[in-house]
């Protein structure tokens, strides 16, 4: 295994902001990719007061070689949970909030309605906040991707997560075409900003990222984030390498050459960070 380089290297989460935050998360019962996803930055943002919270469930029917949510057989959708979101966030006086959720495949819509509902309940009971949407793929179907995009979110996400010849190997039901297919859907709408993410250091070239971001670039998605692959458990893939600081500088340079509006690219750096800017 490699080591860490010392970029890598994190704070533990301490101080009384962070623990306001997990107290309100677990009286709601509700979940955040933070946890669930092993976020680095967990520490930085929870100590900020903000977090990326993950709706319908916490199971997903997806079992994706890089990520550490549970997979499995998810439970039934909980439809007071967009009123307990909704609460919680204007609890915490957000100015702005990332909704993600885990792949409902089980589900005849993906969790559309869900994912619809619970927007609107927020824009409702905290008409301040700006909202993120990091959405499934819904398998490409056109007409759930808009049922989210017409609740009224900000901005409308959805991650490649990886280049198109480690698609297969990284993630377990996701395409590659069809991720790009979302953010056309997006894009299209008029309606919201796209955005995407990728993860680096599991064995893409250099040329291969550049590949990407034209595809990226070719259906309409502006906003991009890069961040260093972490292997969460001994189950996961292994990282390939760590990516140097200059190389995630030279990845912003190229994508800002290339006609994205905003690019995120750092180790740290997930979907969700410091995603205020992104609006």
């Amino acid at each position: 295994m490699l080591r860490k380089p010392e970029w890598l290297k994190i704070s533990l989460p301490q101080g009384k902001e962070y623990l306001d935050v997990k107290e309100v998360i677990a009286k709601k019962k509700l979940h955040t990719i933070c946890v669930s996803g092993k976020c680095p930055n967990l520490a930085e943002c929870w100590g900020r007061g903000t977090a990326t919270f993950m709706i319908l469930g916490e199971i997903c029917t997806r079992s994706c070689r890089f990520c550490n949510v549970k997979t499995g057989t998810p439970l039934g959708v909980d439809w007071d949970e967009p009123d307990r979101l909704a609460a919680t966030i204007e609890k915490m006086n957000l100015r702005h909030v990332v909704l993600t959720s885990v792949d409902r495949d089980d589900l005849d819509d993906g969790g559309a309605e869900l994912w619809a509902r619970t927007v609107r309940r927020v824009k409702e009971k905290a008409p301040q906040v700006t909202i993120e949407t990091l959405i499934p793929d819904f398998n490409g179907q056109e007409d759930l991707i808009h049922k989210v995009i017409d609740s009224g979110p900000n901005i409308v996400s959805h991650n490649m997560e990886t280049v198109r010849r480690l698609t297969p190997k990284v993630r377990s039901r996701a395409k590659y075409d069809v991720s790009l297919q979302t953010l056309q859907i997006i894009a299209l709408s008029g309606k919201v900003k796209a955005k995407s993410g990728l993860m680096v250091g599991l064995g893409e070239t250099e040329e291969e990222i550049i590949q990407t971001m034209d595809d990226l670039i070719s259906v309409g998605c502006r906003v991009l984030t890069i961040g260093q692959y972490l292997q969460p458990t001994r189950k996961h893939l292994t990282v390939k390498e760590y990516v140097t600081v200059e190389q995630f500088e030279k990845y912003k340079t190229i994508g800002l050459e290339k006609g994205f509006q905003f690019v995120e690219s750092g180790p740290l750096v997930r979907s969700s960070y410091h995603a205020e800017k992104h609006i």
